[in-house]
């Protein structure tokens, strides 16, 4: 019997933990998105009473039977500091497809990507998810290691856009980088000592797919993902004082690069 290669075993068990994992959702903002959303895997409700009646369409649409139970003695598996509302869901995490898929479009107009190296923030990263829904872009790719997995968290601060945001991590960035690319993306990384801007590096060139890779806070890019990236771009400032959130520089960003 041949024995399989140690890479391929890693790679199974892996694959096996993530059909296992299950996440809790938490807030009646994020529970009911979630509820209402069909491609959502719902294993189990608790709320409190008061939730129930806020949540009583979205639970008659999941058809899923809560478990109610006094506000006093909430038994949920949460971190006692989520501010729950009430309102507790357990599910499987979403699973979007192929990136090759995603990042195709709809057609109507260039797709704008989003890629993330090592954003492991859950806040950031839920924020993110909610502007690039506002500004329409098709997806938000992180990485499989240091990044911000599917949390309560994440979806409590992406207010809804999780359910709605395709949201893949990928095993390395910068190969992802390469297929994009190989499929006709223009991938700016953003750098704040870049000389050229998003407006700048996008002028003639805005009916193209692009992609805009940000960093984590402090460290930024990493040098292989500046060396991969078609161009590094900036936010341009108005002012001396240049410095914005990963989340908040997405937005801008996204705005910057609308088609």
């Amino acid at each position: 019997m041949v024995k399989k290669p140690k890479w391929v075993v890693e790679k199974e068990q892996a694959k096996k933990t993530r059909t296992a994992e299950t996440v809790w959702l938490f807030g009646l903002h994020a529970v009911r998105d979630a509820l209402l959303n069909p491609a959502r895997v719902k294993l189990q409700l608790v709320v409190t009473p008061n939730a129930e009646l806020k949540l009583a369409d979205a639970i008659a649409a999941a058809e899923i039977t809560p478990d109610v139970q006094d506000p006093r003695r909430f038994n949920a598996p949460l971190d006692p500091q989520s501010v729950h509302q009430g309102a507790a869901l357990e599910v499987k995490p979403l699973n979007w497809g192929r990136i090759e898929d995603v990042a195709l479009g709809d057609g109507a107009r260039p797709p704008r990507l989003v890629l993330l190296d090592r954003v492991s923030d859950p806040h950031n990263v839920g924020a993110i998810l909610r502007s690039a829904e506002v500004f329409g872009a098709q997806a938000v790719i992180g990485t499989l290691h240091h990044s911000a997995p599917e949390t309560g968290a994440l979806a409590k601060t992406a207010s809804g856009a999780l359910e709605r945001q395709p949201y893949l991590r990928e095993r390395n960035l910068s190969d992802t980088i390469r297929a994009l690319q190989e499929m006709g993306y223009l991938v700016l990384g953003l750098d704040g000592e870049a000389e050229t801007t998003i407006e700048q590096a996008l002028d003639g060139l805005r009916y193209r797919a692009v992609a805009l890779v940000l960093g984590a806070e402090g460290p930024g890019l990493r040098e292989k993902t500046k060396e991969t990236v078609d161009r590094l771009v900036r936010i341009d400032f108005a002012g001396g004082f240049g410095s914005l959130n990963v989340s908040n520089a997405a937005a801008v960003a996204l705005y910057a690069a609308r088609s």
